[in-house]
């Protein structure tokens, strides 16, 4: 069943999901050369719980830290380590979700490291791009294969290609809700759009081929071809005219084209 939020939910919402937001805008600042994906998942965790809430990931499902770092070929649910030390040229996906008044809030961005190759950055920009066109399409009456098709489209068209293994999801008072909002399709298709729904958009755009590999971990998922992947991701409230993007940062346009 797809939960259509009330007004006073939708407060709650956006909450939880400006803490989110926030916590994304407070780590680059550590984000260098030399630091470790642990240090950032501690400062995260931190940050976290001094504003009142708690990082949805940790012991989900036996998740064992706060956030995701997915570095360079992890694609998603990369486990922060003192191994994984950041190195200039690095991209890295930071995955934050907070429990805050009973309901969660979920976004990511793809950072660059220091020096990034510009084949690296164009993969990035694509990506970002790939997520804001496919938030464009979100109004009542819209469905949810209209995000994929715009995704897939943008992507293949620079020669990208798009994950099918893992999706957007609706969120509210569970961390992982109904409807699945997946990143390829076909425009018409799927549920339709409604006011007062909420779901993430996050699609994850891999350098090469769109096969991804389970590590043994039970949670890191990688390219098999060992190629770049990037992700961003926002969560989005189906309002009466359009759409609102919760999860959305100062530095961030309200309106993309």
């Amino acid at each position: 069943m797809i939960s259509i939020k009330s007004s006073r939910e939708i407060d709650l919402m956006r909450q939880t999901s400006a803490l989110a937001s926030n916590t994304l805008v407070y780590i680059e600042q550590f984000i260098k050369p030399g630091v470790s994906t642990e240090e950032l998942n501690q400062l995260c965790h931190d940050y976290i719980l001094e504003h009142g809430a708690y990082p949805s990931p940790l012991n989900y499902n036996g998740f064992p830290k706060s956030v995701c770092t997915s570095l360079n070929e992890v694609i998603c649910h990369g486990i922060p380590n003192k191994k994984d030390i950041l190195k200039d040229g690095d991209i890295l996906n930071i995955d934050v979700t907070t429990f805050l008044n009973k309901f969660h809030g979920d976004t990511n961005k793809t950072f660059y490291v220091g020096n990034v190759s510009s084949e690296l950055q164009k993969l990035v920009e694509v990506t970002y791009k790939c997520m804001r066109e496919g938030i464009n399409t979100v109004k009542p009456g819209s469905h949810i294969g209209d995000i994929g098709a715009v995704i897939q489209e943008i992507a293949h068209g620079h020669g990208y290609s798009v994950v099918e293994e893992y999706c957007g999801h609706g969120i509210g008072r569970e961390f992982h809700e109904e409807p699945q909002v997946v990143h390829i399709g076909k425009k018409g298709t799927g549920v339709e759009v409604k006011p007062g729904m909420t779901f993430t958009i996050e699609p994850m755009i891999n350098l090469g081929k769109r096969h991804c590999k389970l590590l043994g971990d039970g949670w890191t998922v990688i390219t098999k071809d060992k190629k770049h992947s990037a992700q961003f991701e926002h969560t989005i409230l189906v309002t009466e005219e359009g759409h609102e993007i919760l999860t959305l940062r100062p530095e961030e346009p309200v309106v993309f084209s």
